[in-house]
């Protein structure tokens, strides 16, 4: 993994757009150290249609001053103008951009393919993961409770390796990634949507509600219902929920990582409270692949916590890593500031297979009032290879940290 902070400069080619008067220009200012490939926007008040085709142009500071940085517009669910930071900005540092029209080289994109169950992110042959919205049932099992959708899996390395598992038969309602609660109580019932055998409650997909595809990210996001079996037999939604996933476009590194981010905003579905209690895990949960058991994977957090004693610890982040049939690789999962208990407790196994998950609710209740919108924010990094514990801290910091952004428009 050595130096792969700075080696994203390469995916700009420096191609130089001659003749043209910038319409705005953008004042970056950071009080963190920001690595190459950093993640950064800035919000789009006003967007002239002109905007979509722009072309984003560093002009101040720093070595590589003078080229073609790609950008992409995001319209839903807010504007904004998206880039990765084609160098490294250290702490205390301005960075001037200008925006230009007209156009450039074509940008490879991050692509997105559907097919009847399923939603697969990658670039060209290089795959980052699959979104489930069909119905998957178990392999081994008749009954229905244990069909699912509104899942992630897998999840690849940018070398292909596979790091979730889905339907593992010590816990056949484990799903790559996915992200239930698990002791609830609602209209004076006990639900479970985690354990599906226990027939209380389950998550399905509903329905996209927006996919953007670009060059600096591919993203979707979609509905869920949180589904309470009633015990008259009828069901009842309790809880809805967004999901938004956005890979960005890091993965033209070989061997690299792939970076993304995955925010979920739930809200009740009626005018009845969900009441979260508390419990060793809920929340979203990761699945490990089948390869990593407690011999050839580690688990390591922000507070140097390990599969020893991290389980019930609070963190910023947790690292997993391990040996597969392709070598070494690993996945690391960051908690922004804003989510509910940051820095949150965690689910870790302290033996057998590898499951991990930020659980808000290890220590307290937590009761989801009618009316109010309720949103966590996560950042995966998948790599091959290894990583410090410096370069996850660093990432994290830029991920928790962000920039101040400015636009003032010329014209």
């Amino acid at each position: 993994m050595k130096s792969f902070l700075w080696t994203v400069l390469f995916l700009f080619p420096l191609l130089l757009v001659a003749g043209e008067k910038p319409f705005a220009r953008i004042t970056l200012r950071t009080n963190t150290t920001l690595p190459a490939g950093t993640p950064v926007a800035v919000s789009l008040e006003r967007m002239p249609e002109y905007v979509r085709h722009a072309s984003l142009i560093l002009v101040m500071d720093g070595e590589y001053q003078n080229f073609v940085v790609a950008c992409q517009v995001e319209t839903h669910p807010v504007s904004r103008l998206w880039w990765l930071l084609p160098e490294k900005v250290p702490a205390g540092s301005v960075r001037i951009f200008e925006l230009k029209t007209g156009r450039t080289d074509k940008w490879p994109f991050m692509e997105i393919r559907m097919d009847s169950s399923g939603l697969e992110v990658g670039r060209g042959t290089a795959k980052a993961l699959r979104y489930n919205y069909g119905v998957i049932p178990p392999p081994d099992s008749s009954s229905e409770l244990y069909f699912r959708s509104g899942f992630i899996h897998p999840i690849w390395t940018p070398h292909g390796t596979v790091l979730t598992r889905i339907h593992p038969s010590d816990h056949i309602h484990h799903m790559g990634f996915w992200n239930p609660w698990t002791k609830a109580i609602f209209e004076g019932q006990q639900v479970d949507f985690w354990n599906l055998g226990e027939g209380e409650g389950t998550v399905r997909f509903v329905r996209f509600l927006d996919v953007q595809i670009g060059p600096v990210f591919g993203s979707f996001q979609v509905l869920h219902d949180h589904v309470v079996f009633k015990q008259n037999g009828r069901e009842k939604v309790a809880l809805k929920e967004i999901w938004h996933v956005k890979v960005w476009n890091l993965n033209q590194i070989p061997g690299k990582i792939w970076i993304w981010d995955f925010t979920t905003a739930q809200w009740c579905a009626t005018d009845k409270p969900l009441r979260i209690l508390k419990y060793r895990y809920g929340g979203f949960g990761f699945r490990g692949t089948a390869e990593w058991n407690e011999k050839n994977s580690a688990y390591l957090t922000s507070e140097g916590k390990t599969r020893v004693d991290g389980n019930g610890t609070r963190a910023r982040w947790c690292m997993i890593s391990g040996q597969t049939n392709n070598g070494v690789a690993g996945i690391a999962f960051f908690s922004h500031p804003e989510n509910h208990e940051h820095p949150e407790p965690m689910r870790i196994w302290p033996r057998g297979d590898v499951f991990f998950g930020f659980c808000p609710v290890v220590y307290a209740d937590w009761e989801l009032k009618p009316g109010k919108n309720y949103i966590r924010k996560y950042r995966v990094v998948v790599f091959d290879g290894k990583m410090s514990a410096q370069e996850v801290e660093t990432l994290w910091q830029a991920f928790a940290h962000p920039p101040n952004m400015q636009i003032e428009w010329l014209k």
